[in-house]
């Protein structure tokens, strides 16, 4: 199998392989959200939050990365995430990545984290660190009520540090790895699109989230 590292920068808008590069303005579409360039410790990172209006969760709500076909591979991206102001008590600094993003932004597989629930007192909101998702049949509420603890995991995080996410995607299964651990945190075996679906790559935010993205890496399997 070739494996082909794509990678986006400042100063490319095609794909090329062989370093990191940070992400490139003129790459990215915003879905949703609004998204500004910015620096934290020194470095430049992409700046997100979902759009006022849309008031579901489980949205295509994420900033999406042009001229990518993304099916079966690996995505990497560093990031990190703070409550804005205007968050309520409910909401978790809702950050990850959508993939498989079809041409419509009407179909999407999507893995993110609540980095407040990573260190929580209740077991329970520890337990719901980690969140799988399909849009648009199968969000967070119907797969909790439906099969209870098979989409959702525990893992340590927590707000305005940063975290290293890994996805490694082949057919109907997606494995989420954190912060460079051996062992996955989270296990999908039936991702809902089917093994067929592919797409485009989008940083993906929530409600009540201000998120960092920095180091985005995606590796094509074919």
């Amino acid at each position: 199998m070739r494996m082909i590292l794509f990678l986006f920068s400042i100063a490319l808008t095609s794909q090329i392989s062989g370093q990191e590069i940070n992400l490139d303005q003129e790459n990215l579409i915003p879905n949703k959200v609004y998204m500004t360039r910015d620096k934290t410790d020194g470095r430049e990172v992409v700046k997100v939050s979902k759009d006022s209006t849309v008031k579901e969760a489980d949205e295509p709500t994420f900033v999406r990365i042009k001229n990518i076909d993304f099916k079966d591979g690996v995505i990497e991206v560093n990031v990190l995430s703070k409550l804005l102001p205007t968050a309520s008590p409910t909401d978790r600094g809702f950050i990850g990545l959508a993939f498989r993003i079809d041409e419509k932004n009407s179909k999407f597989e999507s893995i993110y984290i609540r980095p407040t629930n990573g260190r929580a007192d209740d077991q329970i909101r520890r337990n719901h660190s980690i969140q799988y998702f399909s849009f648009p049949d199968y969000k967070f509420s119907r797969l909790r009520k439906e099969s209870p603890e098979k989409y959702e995991s525990y893992a340590d995080m927590g707000l305005n540090e940063w975290i290293k996410m890994k996805i490694v995607v082949k057919g109907t299964q997606a494995r989420l790895y954190l912060n460079n651990n051996a062992q996955p945190s989270l296990v999908v075996n039936d991702l809902k699109l089917g093994a067929t679906a592919s797409g485009g790559i989008g940083l993906f935010v929530d409600v009540g989230t201000e998120g960092y993205f920095r180091d985005l890496k995606v590796s094509v399997h074919q």
